[in-house]
């Protein structure tokens, strides 16, 4: 069993595609402007998201759900090493940062890492949000996230925003033909 893994010091993945705050600090840098919209959850647990408030509170809400504001943006999470998409509706967090990008001494969030440390878990989970001191990011970060052709306004229809642009057509060409299927399956009913 001591050549069952490449190499000795091999740990199984444990990072997503999503950042997710963790007990702790939890240092990123922003890679992207962000998506803004409302996001809830259905009673499936899959998030419904849009640009606009909704009108009226959704049928298919999960119970005792809500409705949130959402920023959505790509990160490097500085912790795993890795590109991922951050969605952030905790309001504190979202104040703090709007704060230091308002703030024409700090301004663009790609120039600085933000560190959101968690502590406590549920109702009693507190943030709080510092910087550390402007620096350029790794080129290989940016050369990375730029080929990964992150495509954020996908999150609007549930699609995946890691997608190549060719799996994408390959998505939309079966939607088409199931949407063909079920037209065909219509119009022959009953004959």
């Amino acid at each position: 069993m001591n050549n069952f893994f490449p190499t000795e010091d091999y740990k199984m993945p444990t990072a997503s595609n999503y950042m997710k705050f963790i007990e702790g600090e939890n240092p990123f840098r922003v890679l992207s402007s962000a998506v803004i919209g409302y996001q809830y959850f259905t009673e499936d647990n899959k998030p419904v998201r849009q640009r606009e408030a909704f009108d009226v509170v959704p049928s298919n809400i999960k119970k005792d759900g809500r409705i949130n504001h959402f920023w959505a943006f790509a990160v490097f999470n500085i912790n795993e090493n890795k590109i991922q998409i951050l969605e952030i509706t905790q309001k504190t967090i979202m104040a703090t940062m709007e704060s230091y990008v308002k703030n024409p001494k700090w301004g663009n969030p790609r120039e600085y890492d933000f560190i959101v440390t968690r502590k406590g878990s549920g109702m009693d989970t507190e943030y709080t949000v510092s910087v550390n001191p402007k620096e350029p990011i790794s080129q290989s970060i940016v050369d990375k996230c730029k080929s990964m052709n992150l495509n954020l306004e996908t999150l609007y229809s549930g699609s995946d925003p890691f997608a190549s642009k060719e799996d994408m057509r390959v998505v939309e060409e079966d939607r088409n033909i199931t949407m063909e299927k079920i037209d065909d399956a219509f119009n022959n009913f009953g004959k």
